[in-house]
Protein backbone atom coordinates (compact mmCIF):
# COMPACT_ATOMS: atom_id res chain seq x y z
CA UNK A 1 0.00 0.00 0.00
CA UNK A 2 2.71 2.50 1.04
CA UNK A 3 4.88 1.55 -1.94
CA UNK A 4 1.97 2.15 -4.32
CA UNK A 5 1.22 5.49 -2.68
CA UNK A 6 4.90 6.41 -2.99
CA UNK A 7 4.99 5.72 -6.72
CA UNK A 8 1.68 7.56 -7.18
CA UNK A 9 3.09 10.55 -5.28
CA UNK A 10 6.23 10.78 -7.43
CA UNK A 11 4.36 10.31 -10.72
CA UNK A 12 1.64 12.79 -9.75
CA UNK A 13 4.21 15.35 -8.64
CA UNK A 14 6.20 15.16 -11.87
CA UNK A 15 3.04 15.16 -13.99
CA UNK A 16 1.53 18.19 -12.25
CA UNK A 17 4.75 20.22 -12.33
CA UNK A 18 5.73 19.35 -15.89
CA UNK A 19 2.24 19.98 -17.29
CA UNK A 20 2.09 23.22 -15.27
CA UNK A 21 -1.19 22.31 -13.60
CA UNK A 22 0.14 23.68 -10.32
CA UNK A 23 3.13 25.61 -9.07
CA UNK A 24 6.00 23.57 -7.59
CA UNK A 25 5.32 24.98 -4.12
CA UNK A 26 1.72 23.75 -4.09
CA UNK A 27 2.53 20.41 -5.73
CA UNK A 28 5.39 19.64 -3.33
CA UNK A 29 3.15 20.24 -0.31
CA UNK A 30 -0.34 19.17 -1.31
CA UNK A 31 0.34 15.90 -3.18
CA UNK A 32 2.43 14.15 -0.48
CA UNK A 33 0.08 15.38 2.26
CA UNK A 34 -2.89 13.79 0.47
CA UNK A 35 -1.13 10.47 -0.15
CA UNK A 36 0.24 10.38 3.41
CA UNK A 37 -3.26 10.92 4.79
CA UNK A 38 -4.55 8.10 2.59
CA UNK A 39 -1.71 5.93 3.92
CA UNK A 40 -2.87 6.54 7.49
CA UNK A 41 -0.16 8.91 8.72
CA UNK A 42 -2.74 11.22 10.32
CA UNK A 43 -1.39 14.04 12.46
CA UNK A 44 2.12 12.58 12.23
CA UNK A 45 2.34 14.52 8.99
CA UNK A 46 3.18 17.58 11.07
CA UNK A 47 6.31 15.94 12.45
CA UNK A 48 7.24 14.55 9.02
CA UNK A 49 7.07 18.01 7.46
CA UNK A 50 8.92 19.65 10.35
CA UNK A 51 11.77 17.13 10.10
CA UNK A 52 11.95 17.62 6.34
CA UNK A 53 12.00 21.41 6.60
CA UNK A 54 14.75 21.21 9.23
CA UNK A 55 16.86 19.10 6.86
CA UNK A 56 16.50 21.63 4.05
CA UNK A 57 16.78 24.76 6.23
CA UNK A 58 20.56 25.24 5.76
CA UNK A 59 20.17 25.06 1.97
CA UNK A 60 17.20 27.43 1.99
CA UNK A 61 18.98 29.97 4.16
CA UNK A 62 22.12 29.70 2.05
CA UNK A 63 20.09 30.28 -1.09
CA UNK A 64 18.45 33.45 0.28
CA UNK A 65 21.76 35.05 1.20
CA UNK A 66 23.48 33.78 -1.96
CA UNK A 67 20.83 35.52 -4.07
CA UNK A 68 21.27 38.72 -2.08
CA UNK A 69 25.08 38.46 -2.29
CA UNK A 70 25.25 37.92 -6.04
CA UNK A 71 22.40 40.40 -6.55
CA UNK A 72 24.33 43.14 -4.76
CA UNK A 73 27.45 42.42 -6.80
CA UNK A 74 25.45 42.44 -10.03
CA UNK A 75 23.89 45.78 -9.09
CA UNK A 76 27.37 47.14 -8.40
CA UNK A 77 28.40 46.13 -11.94
CA UNK A 78 31.03 43.66 -10.75
CA UNK A 79 30.38 41.16 -13.53
CA UNK A 80 30.15 43.68 -16.38
CA UNK A 81 33.92 43.96 -17.09
CA UNK A 82 34.23 40.16 -16.90
CA UNK A 83 31.35 39.63 -19.31
CA UNK A 84 32.73 42.23 -21.72
CA UNK A 85 36.15 40.55 -21.57
CA UNK A 86 34.66 37.10 -22.16
CA UNK A 87 32.67 38.48 -25.08
CA UNK A 88 35.88 39.77 -26.63
CA UNK A 89 37.58 36.37 -26.21
CA UNK A 90 34.74 34.12 -27.42
CA UNK A 91 33.11 36.71 -29.61
CA UNK A 92 29.52 35.89 -30.42
CA UNK A 93 30.11 32.17 -30.74
CA UNK A 94 27.56 30.21 -28.67
CA UNK A 95 29.58 27.01 -29.25
CA UNK A 96 32.60 28.39 -27.40
CA UNK A 97 30.34 29.74 -24.67
CA UNK A 98 28.53 26.44 -24.01
CA UNK A 99 31.79 24.47 -23.94
CA UNK A 100 33.35 27.10 -21.68
CA UNK A 101 30.35 26.94 -19.36
CA UNK A 102 30.65 23.16 -19.16
CA UNK A 103 34.37 23.30 -18.34
CA UNK A 104 33.81 26.02 -15.73
CA UNK A 105 31.07 23.99 -14.02
CA UNK A 106 33.30 20.89 -13.97
CA UNK A 107 36.16 22.81 -12.40
CA UNK A 108 33.93 24.38 -9.76
CA UNK A 109 32.39 20.99 -8.96
CA UNK A 110 35.78 19.63 -7.96
CA UNK A 111 34.65 20.47 -4.41
CA UNK A 112 31.82 17.94 -4.80
CA UNK A 113 28.99 20.34 -3.98
CA UNK A 114 26.20 20.82 -6.50
CA UNK A 115 24.87 23.85 -4.68
CA UNK A 116 28.24 25.62 -4.83
CA UNK A 117 28.62 24.74 -8.52
CA UNK A 118 25.25 26.27 -9.35
CA UNK A 119 25.78 29.33 -7.14
CA UNK A 120 29.15 30.11 -8.73
CA UNK A 121 28.61 29.15 -12.39
CA UNK A 122 25.08 30.36 -13.11
CA UNK A 123 25.34 33.97 -11.84
CA UNK A 124 28.67 34.33 -13.67
CA UNK A 125 27.38 33.04 -17.03
CA UNK A 126 23.71 34.07 -17.03
CA UNK A 127 24.28 37.72 -18.07
CA UNK A 128 26.40 36.48 -20.98
CA UNK A 129 23.67 34.10 -22.18
CA UNK A 130 21.08 36.87 -21.89
CA UNK A 131 23.31 39.34 -23.74
CA UNK A 132 23.65 36.94 -26.70
CA UNK A 133 20.01 35.87 -26.68
CA UNK A 134 20.87 32.28 -25.76
CA UNK A 135 18.23 30.21 -23.99
CA UNK A 136 18.49 29.84 -20.24
CA UNK A 137 17.43 26.21 -20.55
CA UNK A 138 20.69 25.61 -22.43
CA UNK A 139 22.64 27.12 -19.53
CA UNK A 140 20.76 24.96 -17.02
CA UNK A 141 21.34 21.82 -19.10
CA UNK A 142 25.05 22.41 -19.60
CA UNK A 143 25.66 23.14 -15.91
CA UNK A 144 23.52 20.17 -14.79
CA UNK A 145 25.37 17.72 -17.06
CA UNK A 146 28.76 18.91 -15.87
CA UNK A 147 27.83 18.78 -12.20
CA UNK A 148 26.23 15.36 -12.65
CA UNK A 149 29.22 13.62 -14.22
CA UNK A 150 31.64 15.24 -11.73
CA UNK A 151 29.49 14.16 -8.79
CA UNK A 152 30.87 10.62 -9.28
CA UNK A 153 34.27 11.72 -7.94
CA UNK A 154 35.56 9.83 -4.86
CA UNK A 155 34.72 12.71 -2.53
CA UNK A 156 31.23 13.15 -4.02
CA UNK A 157 28.27 12.36 -1.78
CA UNK A 158 26.95 9.33 -3.75
CA UNK A 159 30.35 7.60 -3.95
CA UNK A 160 31.06 8.10 -0.25
CA UNK A 161 27.58 6.83 0.65
CA UNK A 162 27.98 3.77 -1.59
CA UNK A 163 31.41 2.92 -0.15
CA UNK A 164 30.10 3.32 3.39
CA UNK A 165 27.02 1.22 2.68
CA UNK A 166 29.00 -1.62 1.08
CA UNK A 167 31.83 -1.36 3.64
CA UNK A 168 34.53 -1.03 0.98
CA UNK A 169 37.16 1.66 0.43
CA UNK A 170 36.30 4.57 -1.85
CA UNK A 171 39.30 3.81 -4.08
CA UNK A 172 38.23 0.18 -4.54
CA UNK A 173 34.79 1.35 -5.57
CA UNK A 174 35.86 4.27 -7.75
CA UNK A 175 39.14 3.35 -9.51
CA UNK A 176 37.66 0.91 -12.09
CA UNK A 177 35.26 3.67 -13.12
CA UNK A 178 37.95 6.16 -14.09
CA UNK A 179 37.81 5.41 -17.83
CA UNK A 180 33.98 5.49 -17.99
CA UNK A 181 34.02 8.85 -16.19
CA UNK A 182 36.59 10.29 -18.61
CA UNK A 183 34.40 9.08 -21.49
CA UNK A 184 31.43 10.68 -19.72
CA UNK A 185 33.23 14.01 -19.46
CA UNK A 186 34.13 13.90 -23.16
CA UNK A 187 30.52 13.07 -24.02
CA UNK A 188 29.23 15.96 -21.88
CA UNK A 189 31.53 18.36 -23.74
CA UNK A 190 30.24 16.90 -27.03
CA UNK A 191 26.66 17.56 -25.91
CA UNK A 192 27.73 21.12 -24.97
CA UNK A 193 29.15 21.50 -28.48
CA UNK A 194 25.90 20.27 -30.04
CA UNK A 195 23.81 22.57 -27.84
CA UNK A 196 26.06 25.46 -28.82
CA UNK A 197 25.59 24.64 -32.50
CA UNK A 198 21.82 24.55 -32.01
CA UNK A 199 21.90 27.93 -30.25
CA UNK A 200 24.07 29.39 -33.01
CA UNK A 201 21.64 28.18 -35.66
CA UNK A 202 18.60 29.42 -33.72
CA UNK A 203 20.07 32.88 -33.07
CA UNK A 204 21.09 33.33 -36.72
CA UNK A 205 17.58 32.38 -37.88
CA UNK A 206 15.73 34.50 -35.33
CA UNK A 207 17.84 37.60 -35.91
CA UNK A 208 18.21 39.16 -39.35
CA UNK A 209 21.16 41.20 -38.10
CA UNK A 210 24.08 40.26 -35.91
CA UNK A 211 23.30 39.84 -32.26
CA UNK A 212 24.11 43.04 -30.42
CA UNK A 213 26.00 42.23 -27.27
CA UNK A 214 26.96 45.80 -26.41
CA UNK A 215 25.86 46.60 -22.90
CA UNK A 216 23.31 49.40 -23.10
CA UNK A 217 23.83 52.12 -20.55
CA UNK A 218 20.89 52.27 -18.16
CA UNK A 219 20.74 55.44 -16.06
CA UNK A 220 19.34 53.67 -13.00
CA UNK A 221 21.90 50.88 -13.35
CA UNK A 222 24.68 53.44 -13.78
CA UNK A 223 23.72 55.04 -10.47
CA UNK A 224 24.10 51.68 -8.72
CA UNK A 225 27.41 50.78 -10.39
CA UNK A 226 30.55 50.86 -8.26
CA UNK A 227 33.38 50.49 -10.82
CA UNK A 228 36.01 51.73 -8.34
CA UNK A 229 35.16 48.81 -6.04
CA UNK A 230 35.63 46.16 -8.76
CA UNK A 231 38.85 44.74 -7.26
CA UNK A 232 37.40 44.70 -3.76
CA UNK A 233 34.26 42.91 -4.95
CA UNK A 234 36.26 40.34 -6.91
CA UNK A 235 38.38 39.65 -3.83
CA UNK A 236 35.18 39.18 -1.80
CA UNK A 237 33.92 36.60 -4.35
CA UNK A 238 37.25 34.74 -4.49
CA UNK A 239 37.55 34.59 -0.70
CA UNK A 240 33.93 33.44 -0.35
CA UNK A 241 34.41 30.66 -2.92
CA UNK A 242 37.74 29.64 -1.37
CA UNK A 243 36.14 29.31 2.07
CA UNK A 244 33.25 27.36 0.53
CA UNK A 245 35.58 24.89 -1.14
CA UNK A 246 37.81 24.57 1.93
CA UNK A 247 34.75 23.62 4.00
CA UNK A 248 36.02 25.72 6.91
CA UNK A 249 32.61 27.30 7.41
CA UNK A 250 29.08 26.17 6.53
CA UNK A 251 27.90 27.60 3.16
CA UNK A 252 25.07 29.44 4.91
CA UNK A 253 27.51 31.30 7.16
CA UNK A 254 29.81 32.09 4.23
CA UNK A 255 27.05 33.77 2.22
CA UNK A 256 25.60 35.59 5.23
CA UNK A 257 28.99 37.15 5.97
CA UNK A 258 29.84 37.76 2.29
CA UNK A 259 26.47 39.45 1.73
CA UNK A 260 26.94 41.69 4.76
CA UNK A 261 30.44 42.72 3.72
CA UNK A 262 29.49 43.43 0.11
CA UNK A 263 26.44 45.44 1.19
CA UNK A 264 28.41 47.61 3.64
CA UNK A 265 31.19 48.23 1.13
CA UNK A 266 29.04 49.01 -1.91
CA UNK A 267 25.99 50.62 -0.32
CA UNK A 268 26.83 52.09 3.09
CA UNK A 269 23.63 54.17 3.15
CA UNK A 270 20.77 52.53 5.08
CA UNK A 271 18.31 53.78 2.45
CA UNK A 272 20.32 52.14 -0.35
CA UNK A 273 20.63 48.93 1.64
CA UNK A 274 16.86 48.68 2.06
CA UNK A 275 16.30 49.33 -1.64
CA UNK A 276 18.83 46.66 -2.67
CA UNK A 277 17.28 44.05 -0.39
CA UNK A 278 13.79 44.96 -1.65
CA UNK A 279 14.98 44.64 -5.24
CA UNK A 280 16.03 41.01 -4.73
CA UNK A 281 13.56 39.96 -2.03
CA UNK A 282 10.92 38.67 -4.45
CA UNK A 283 13.31 36.25 -6.17
CA UNK A 284 14.82 35.10 -2.87
CA UNK A 285 11.43 34.50 -1.24
CA UNK A 286 10.03 32.70 -4.27
CA UNK A 287 12.84 30.16 -4.47
CA UNK A 288 13.19 29.78 -0.70
CA UNK A 289 9.52 28.83 -0.56
CA UNK A 290 10.11 26.11 -3.18
CA UNK A 291 13.11 24.77 -1.26
CA UNK A 292 11.18 24.57 2.00
CA UNK A 293 8.25 22.96 0.20
CA UNK A 294 10.74 20.40 -1.18
CA UNK A 295 11.81 19.81 2.42
CA UNK A 296 8.21 19.05 3.37
CA UNK A 297 7.94 16.64 0.44
CA UNK A 298 11.17 14.83 1.34
CA UNK A 299 10.18 14.66 5.01
CA UNK A 300 6.84 13.02 4.25
CA UNK A 301 8.29 10.55 1.74
CA UNK A 302 11.07 9.44 4.10
CA UNK A 303 9.30 9.40 7.46
CA UNK A 304 6.00 7.92 6.27
CA UNK A 305 7.85 4.80 5.13
CA UNK A 306 6.86 5.23 1.48
CA UNK A 307 10.44 5.28 0.17
CA UNK A 308 11.40 2.22 2.24
CA UNK A 309 8.47 0.23 0.86
CA UNK A 310 9.22 1.41 -2.68
CA UNK A 311 12.75 0.05 -2.25
CA UNK A 312 11.46 -3.37 -1.24
CA UNK A 313 9.18 -3.51 -4.28
CA UNK A 314 11.99 -2.46 -6.62
CA UNK A 315 14.18 -5.29 -5.38
CA UNK A 316 11.43 -7.92 -5.36
CA UNK A 317 10.47 -7.42 -9.01
CA UNK A 318 13.84 -8.65 -10.32
CA UNK A 319 13.19 -12.22 -11.52
CA UNK A 320 15.71 -14.90 -10.59
CA UNK A 321 16.51 -15.57 -14.25
CA UNK A 322 17.87 -12.01 -14.53
CA UNK A 323 19.83 -12.23 -11.29
CA UNK A 324 23.24 -12.47 -12.95
CA UNK A 325 22.49 -9.22 -14.79
CA UNK A 326 21.66 -7.37 -11.59
CA UNK A 327 24.61 -4.97 -11.94
CA UNK A 328 23.54 -4.03 -15.48
CA UNK A 329 19.92 -3.62 -14.35
CA UNK A 330 21.09 -1.39 -11.50
CA UNK A 331 23.14 0.69 -13.93
CA UNK A 332 20.16 1.17 -16.25
CA UNK A 333 17.72 2.16 -13.50
CA UNK A 334 20.14 4.15 -11.34
CA UNK A 335 19.72 7.47 -13.14
CA UNK A 336 15.87 7.45 -13.29
CA UNK A 337 15.96 6.12 -9.70
CA UNK A 338 17.13 9.62 -8.74
CA UNK A 339 13.56 10.73 -9.44
CA UNK A 340 12.22 8.22 -6.91
CA UNK A 341 14.77 7.98 -4.11
CA UNK A 342 16.84 10.48 -2.18
CA UNK A 343 20.53 9.49 -1.87
CA UNK A 344 20.35 8.33 1.75
CA UNK A 345 17.35 6.10 1.11
CA UNK A 346 18.90 4.59 -2.01
CA UNK A 347 22.46 4.05 -0.83
CA UNK A 348 21.67 3.03 2.74
CA UNK A 349 18.33 1.33 2.06
CA UNK A 350 18.24 -0.13 -1.44
CA UNK A 351 21.91 -0.67 -2.32
CA UNK A 352 22.64 -3.10 0.56
CA UNK A 353 19.61 -5.17 -0.47
CA UNK A 354 20.68 -5.15 -4.13
CA UNK A 355 24.22 -6.05 -3.08
CA UNK A 356 23.04 -9.03 -1.02
CA UNK A 357 20.82 -10.15 -3.86
CA UNK A 358 23.79 -9.89 -6.24
CA UNK A 359 25.92 -12.06 -3.96
CA UNK A 360 23.16 -14.67 -3.97
CA UNK A 361 23.26 -14.66 -7.78
CA UNK A 362 27.07 -15.00 -7.80
CA UNK A 363 27.71 -11.37 -8.69
CA UNK A 364 30.08 -9.16 -6.67
CA UNK A 365 28.14 -6.64 -4.62
CA UNK A 366 30.75 -3.94 -5.28
CA UNK A 367 29.90 -4.11 -9.01
CA UNK A 368 26.33 -3.21 -8.13
CA UNK A 369 27.68 -0.26 -6.17
CA UNK A 370 29.75 0.90 -9.14
CA UNK A 371 26.72 0.63 -11.40
CA UNK A 372 24.65 2.62 -8.93
CA UNK A 373 27.00 5.59 -8.63
CA UNK A 374 27.07 6.03 -12.41
CA UNK A 375 23.54 7.41 -12.25
CA UNK A 376 21.80 7.59 -8.89
CA UNK A 377 22.11 11.17 -7.63
CA UNK A 378 25.11 11.73 -9.91
CA UNK A 379 24.06 12.23 -13.53
CA UNK A 380 20.51 12.12 -12.17
CA UNK A 381 20.71 14.52 -9.23
CA UNK A 382 20.33 17.85 -11.06
CA UNK A 383 16.79 16.88 -12.20
CA UNK A 384 15.58 15.09 -9.08
CA UNK A 385 12.72 16.67 -7.11
CA UNK A 386 14.19 14.97 -4.02
CA UNK A 387 17.17 17.30 -3.72
CA UNK A 388 17.22 21.02 -3.01
CA UNK A 389 20.04 21.52 -5.53
CA UNK A 390 17.61 20.91 -8.40
CA UNK A 391 15.42 23.82 -7.34
CA UNK A 392 18.53 25.89 -6.72
CA UNK A 393 19.59 25.35 -10.34
CA UNK A 394 16.22 26.12 -11.89
CA UNK A 395 15.75 29.07 -9.57
CA UNK A 396 19.07 30.65 -10.49
CA UNK A 397 18.54 30.13 -14.21
CA UNK A 398 14.90 31.22 -14.05
CA UNK A 399 13.48 28.14 -15.78
CA UNK A 400 10.85 25.70 -14.51
CA UNK A 401 11.34 21.99 -13.87
CA UNK A 402 9.12 21.04 -16.81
Amino acid sequence: MLALLGFITIIALLAVIMTKKATPVLALIVIPVITALIGGSGFQIGKFITDGVKSIAPTGTMFIFAILFFGILTDAGTFDPIINKVLKVVGKDPVKITIGTGILAMLVHLDGSGAVTFLVTVPAMLPLYDALGMRRTTLATVVALSAGVMNILPWGGPTIRAATSLKVSVTELFNPLLIPIIVGIIFVLFVDYRLGKMEKSRISHENTTDVNVDRKVDEEKAKLARPKLFIVNIITIVVAIAVLISDKLPPTVVFMIAFSISMMINYPSVKDQRERVDAHAKEALMMASILFAAGAFIGIMQNSGMIKEMASVMVSIIPESLGRYIAIITGVISMPASLLFDPDSFYFGILPVLSEAANAFGVSGVNVGRAAILGQMTTGFPISPLTGATFLLIGLTGVDLG
